[in-house]
């Protein structure tokens, strides 16, 4: 496993690569305890499935594209180290399931060959940067947002900034009012917007802030109605600034910058990201567009000859697969995937079809497809044939059909019911018995496994939640029905009501019960949330009340759907959401890599990164004495505020200064040499200082 110290380009990479390796080999020899590698796993991509002993592996795919060669390389990793499946996620990363925890350095390294990585992918940082898959093609978008998405992306990969936030953080790129991003449930939205200045038209962004969707959904609030596109970088930044100081780390959920913005009010979260403004990188940041903005270089070829033998079915699937560009003679198609799940094999032939035939480059979808670009329309029956053989052809792209469900229990830890074995069920039902919605695009169906929300459930039209359900002494799977959501456009959108919970073996009734009414009831021209809101919750509750009757359960409706077995309740510990209490011997050692990393990064002139590295070795050094008191640690606010209190206010701890003047210099001062001087020296007396009182400690305890 030694490839990748010499076939690896990038020290930083390769560095993070031995990191984690070396990490691995501690935690065997159980030298880390599983708290702490839990985190440092996390922020690798290496999550914890249900299933012991293996891994899952989230790749961060930055706005979804995907290249032919990287295909083909996640290909080769998912099929070397996993089984040969890829599973694409609701923001456009994929996923590839039981991985030795021992291989994945590895993994990540034959990845990164392709410019592919898995940091960040996971746990409390800045996740993949998503954006509407029709990013630089969309005929009705002001500007491509491919170029900010991308460089929001590598601004905040490994920025000291955002690496032990208390909870994810989630940002979005929409191109156009349609909001394909889903801005509102998002911790950062932007919609693409121009304005005319001064006679001219530039570029910037409707910028939404503090949305989410998990338990409590929030609706994102209006931060900016237009700001300008070199202002969003640093404004990311200084949200992230605040959020990383004053967002909650121990009560997990409460964690989200949506309860921070909630507890202290939109004004006064203002009020802090503005006094951020002079500890900036970057005032404002100006995006190169030159690589997106190149001429679309397609192979010189003639068309193959082909044979439509079901031309009935081509031109359905052309009118509802293949979509115009706004590039002149180009088409883009969709593939419809079924609940974002595909094999290898079939992932190869379209990395070359794609490369051969189009613009070498694929994009992933937030509803878990895949569209092609940059077809030219003489190629498209050859696009329809080859397609079709690869069972990639199906008609109902966007549509009802097309559920979106995340994993539940197949692989998922917080997996409460099976979402992936009611949304397969539902697909059947729809496309055998209701084929006018197999290409209805009005209606969404979402299906989560639990409470959290990464099947989006509760943004549906129809969405289902899995729960669980007692009947005597026996537990059986159930949904609970959600109506009423959607997308609005330009920032707007609405959340479903929890109408019923229901056995999950009846949600296939509950969907015939629902659609059927609004068939039979529905005006002409009436759309399903207009019918919902004029007959309204309650009626809808009396419409499925008698599925809700657990008295007549039979022996099936204990055995959920997908398994043979009687249901059994089991939740694990959900990591990608966790929060880590650090032991005081771990937080201090983390202090002096923290000092460290000030050091290195002083070193190669990147003055910023340097200064917050010292910030975060000034917290964690307070807060390893505070946790040793028994004090509670749940903002870095909070910690600067109790150290002051507890140690420096009783003479404790001598400082020439308050620790809240000693850390706060982060605000008061621009990123310079001297002052990255300066706040590196304060970090390394302050450590010595409490190294000694720690010492101290330890010694009257002996």
């Amino acid at each position: 496993m030694q490839s990748f110290r010499t076939e690896i380009e990038n020290p930083v990479v390769q560095r993070d690569i031995l990191d984690l390796e070396r990490k691995i080999q501690l935690f065997h020899q159980g030298k880390i305890d599983d708290d702490r590698f839990r985190s440092l796993r996390l922020a690798r991509g290496i999550y914890g499935q249900r299933q012991p002993g293996v891994q899952m592996i989230r790749i961060k795919l930055p706005f979804g594209r995907v290249t032919s060669e990287q295909l083909q390389r996640i290909a080769d990793v998912s099929d070397e180290y996993s089984r040969g499946r890829l599973h694409i996620t609701t923001r456009q990363d994929i996923q590839i399931h039981h991985v030795s925890l021992d291989r994945t350095p590895e993994l990540w390294s034959e990845l990164e060959k392709d410019n592919i990585t898995l940091r960040e992918a996971c746990g409390n940082a800045v996740r993949n940067v998503t954006a509407s898959e029709t990013a630089g093609i969309d005929p009705k978008e002001p500007f491509d947002v491919s170029p900010y998405a991308d460089a929001t992306f590598k601004f905040f990969l490994r920025n000291p900034i955002c690496q032990e936030m208390g909870r994810k953080f989630k940002i979005s790129f929409s191109g156009t009012d349609e909001d394909t991003a889903l801005s509102f449930i998002h911790d950062l939205g932007f919609i693409a917007k121009l304005k005319e200045i001064d006679g001219e038209f530039k570029r910037g962004f409707k910028v939404l802030l503090a949305g989410g969707l998990g338990a409590q959904p929030r609706h994102a609030v209006i931060a900016f109605n237009f700001l300008e596109a070199d202002r969003i970088i640093p404004f990311i930044e200084s949200v992230l600034r605040v959020f990383d100081r004053y967002g909650e780390r121990a009560k997990r959920a409460k964690a989200r910058l949506k309860f921070l913005v909630q507890d202290i009010g939109l004004d006064s979260f203002v009020s802090l990201v503005q006094q951020e403004q002079k500890a900036l990188s970057y005032q404002t940041y100006p995006v190169d567009t030159d690589d997106f903005d190149k001429p679309i270089i397609l192979p010189e070829i003639e068309p193959p000859s082909v044979i439509i033998d079901d031309l009935e079915l081509y031109n359905v699937w052309k009118g509802t697969n293949v979509f115009k560009q706004k590039q002149d003679g180009l088409f883009a198609i969709g593939l419809k995937i079924r609940l974002g799940d595909f094999y290898t094999d079939k992932a190869r032939i379209l990395a070359d079809l794609v490369k051969n035939y189009a613009g070498n480059e694929i994009r992933l979808s937030l509803r878990q497809n895949i569209i092609i670009r940059n077809v030219k329309e003489d190629l498209i029956p050859f696009f329809f044939t080859q397609l079709r053989e690869l069972e990639f052809a199906e008609t109902g792209y966007n549509s009802t059909l097309d559920i979106t469900a995340c994993p539940g229990t197949d692989t998922c830890n917080l997996g409460i019911a099976s979402s992936t074995g009611i949304a397969r069920i539902l697909e059947e039902v729809l496309k055998n018995e209701y084929p006018t919605y197999v290409n209805n695009k009005d209606v969404t169906i979402k299906i989560s496994g639990c409470m959290n929300a990464c099947g989006q459930h509760n943004m549906a039209h129809i969405g289902f939640q899995g729960m669980s359900i007692k009947s005597g002494n026996y537990v059986a799977p159930a949904l609970q029905v959600l109506l009423g959501g959607g997308i609005l456009g330009d920032g707007q959108g609405r959340f479903g009501d929890k109408v019923i919970k229901i056995p999950s073996k009846r949600g296939p009734e509950a969907l015939r019960l629902i659609l059927d009414n609004y068939n039979q009831n529905g005006l002409k021209g009436e759309s399903f949330l207009d019918y919902y809101d004029r007959q309204g919750e309650k009626y809808f509750y009396e419409l499925l009340k008698p599925l809700s009757d657990i008295s007549n359960l039979k022996e099936d409706d204990f055995v959920d759907w997908g398994h043979n077995r009687s249901y059994i309740k089991a939740i694990g510990t959900g990591e990608c959401a966790g929060v880590i209490i650090d032991l005081i011997a771990t937080l201090l050692f983390e202090s002096e890599e923290k000092i460290d990393n000030a050091t290195e990064a002083l070193q190669l002139g990147k003055w910023a990164d340097s200064i917050y590295h010292s910030y975060t070795a000034l917290i964690n050094t307070a807060k390893a004495v505070l946790i040793a008191e028994g004090i509670k640690t749940n903002t870095q606010a909070g910690i600067i505020r109790d150290f002051d209190a507890y140690f420096v206010e009783s003479d404790i701890i001598a400082l020439d200064t308050s620790f809240s003047s000693l850390t706060y210099q982060i605000k008061e001062n621009k990123p310079s040499l001297s002052f990255a001087i300066k706040y590196l020296n304060d970090a390394k007396s302050f450590y010595k200082t409490v190294e000694v009182l720690r010492a101290n400690v330890v010694q009257k305890a002996v």
